[in-house]
């Protein structure tokens, strides 16, 4: 088995089986994946709201049937949790549960496997599961280092910013800034220089992927 490819981050556990939370919590070990386990829905939703926003890996094996708060409820709620942003979600249901986890899946949970299953699939896919936290992680952190950089425009950069990115030549950018299409060259360059593109057309990349 090899333990260095497996990746970082934490697997927390929503199952109301003590037994079945410590069997996933020591298969998790196996592959040297650290875990957290809840009994119920509403104990990982006390806890879960005071996360911040992640910065590591991370992702959920949810049971679908629990007592008082049903996994599929949790799971429409967890993106009001910022702390859950980017944390994949894994259902582990009973046969009698499959058209419903299948259905969850098809609204953006990450898959499911049926009770009982196949170690080895599930944990799998439970580092699946963490390296796409992980692409997440960093699709947000780049959108942000954007953001910033996008901020750090001038009002008047900014103006000819979005002139440029709709399409129009310097000419009319001066027109409808009423200033000179030499003052235009000298913003344009500043635009493309703080935010690092090298055409108009990375320009209108960069501001369509924010």
């Amino acid at each position: 088995m090899n333990y260095s490819a497996s990746p970082q981050g934490c697997v927390h556990i929503v199952d109301d089986d003590a037994a079945v939370r410590e069997a996933l919590g020591w298969l998790l070990r196996t592959r040297r994946l650290l875990s957290s386990a809840y009994p119920s829905a509403e104990a990982f939703w006390d806890c879960a709201q005071s996360w911040a926003e992640p910065t590591e890996a991370a992702c959920l094996l949810l049971d679908l049937r629990l007592p008082g708060q049903s996994g599929l409820a949790l799971y429409e709620r967890l993106p009001a949790l910022v702390g859950c942003a980017a944390m994949p979600v894994i259902f582990l249901s009973g046969h009698a549960d499959v058209a419903t986890a299948v259905e969850a899946v098809k609204r953006g949970a990450f898959d499911f496997c049926e009770k009982p299953f196949s170690d080895n699939a599930l944990v799998d896919r439970v580092e699946q599961a963490l390296r796409h936290s992980g692409q997440l992680l960093a699709q947000r952190r780049e959108a942000q280092r954007r953001q910033s950089l996008v901020g750090s425009l001038t009002e008047r950069e900014r103006a000819v910013m979005r002139l440029i990115a709709a399409g129009l030549p310097n000419k009319l950018v001066a027109e409808q800034l009423h200033i000179s299409v030499r003052t235009v060259e000298v913003h344009r360059a500043h635009v493309f220089d703080k935010l690092g593109v090298r055409s108009a057309v990375d320009l209108v990349h960069l501001l369509r992927d924010l």
